[in-house]
């Protein structure tokens, strides 16, 4: 499972990797400098809101882009194929 993790998730900042835990799917996004901070906000709203992610992580570059990290709980019926499903969005 590590391995397969490290080759998913290796974009993401390291630290990151030490709190994801099976119990939830998870969802890295990016998003690019043109999205304005009013515009992700909303956005990642719509998200929690209609399909039931929380916001776990963010972090802003110099370029002024983000990495954002949620997380959903996962159902039962999830967990039985989610080494086959992916995030619904990879970028907003």
């Amino acid at each position: 499972m590590t391995n397969r993790r490290s080759t998913q998730w290796g974009r993401l900042p390291a630290e990151w990797h030490t709190d994801m835990s099976d119990e939830y799917e998870w969802a890295p996004l990016r998003l690019p400098p043109e999205v304005t901070r009013l515009s992700a906000s909303t956005r990642l709203s719509i998200e929690a809101e209609f399909r039931g992610w929380e916001l776990t992580r963010v972090r802003l570059y110099n370029d002024g882009s983000r990495r954002v990290l949620l997380r959903r709980k996962k159902s039962r019926l999830d967990s039985a194929d989610s080494s086959t499903r992916g995030p619904d969005h990879t970028e907003l």
